[in-house]
């Protein structure tokens, strides 16, 4: 698979303080150890918004909140929709 992903930025400002036991972010993984799977590596972004993650092989599509925050997603892991 091959997954690509886009920002969709709300404009906003982080609301709230971090979560000081993530200070380098979070891996998100909803493959649920199904394989195939990718993994890809998240940007970081100072505002709020979304990660519109799909994949160029199956056509799977996951959004993905940010909050502008260090303890946001880093990276994102998905499971084949075939």
């Amino acid at each position: 698979m091959t997954l690509h992903v886009e920002f969709e930025d709300s404009g906003k400002p982080p609301q709230c303080p971090p979560n000081p036991a993530y200070p380098d972010g979070i891996d998100v993984d909803s493959s649920g150890g199904r394989l195939p799977a990718c993994r890809v590596k998240l940007p970081k972004v100072v505002t709020t918004g979304l990660f519109i993650v799909r994949c160029n092989v199956c056509h799977k599509a996951v959004a993905i909140t940010t909050a502008g925050r260090p303890d946001d997603p880093r990276s994102f892991t998905m499971d084949c929709k075939r």
